[in-house]
């Protein structure tokens, strides 16, 4: 599966994939693309053939599959009960 365009809103990312379907994901699934301006967010190189979506100025990677799974930021730290 592959991306073949991308939009935001002020709370989601619209990703358009090949098949037609339409994948909405909040943007607080990635706090990078939350916190980026409009114009940062629309900076995006899709890579792999649409495989997966990069953002050079935002040290920002996201594999569609990922996407597809449920699968948000993984580099978000995990704190550990005392």
């Amino acid at each position: 599966m592959s991306a073949t365009r991308l939009d935001f809103d002020e709370s989601m990312m619209w990703v358009d994939l090949s098949d037609g379907r339409k994948l909405g994901v909040p943007l607080a699934y990635f706090p990078r693309l939350l916190r980026a301006s409009p114009a940062e967010r629309m900076q995006v190189e899709m890579s792999g053939n649409g495989t997966g979506l990069h953002w050079e100025a935002l040290d920002e990677d996201i594999s569609v599959e990922d996407l597809l799974m449920g699968i948000g930021d993984q580099t978000r730290g995990h704190s550990l009960a005392a």
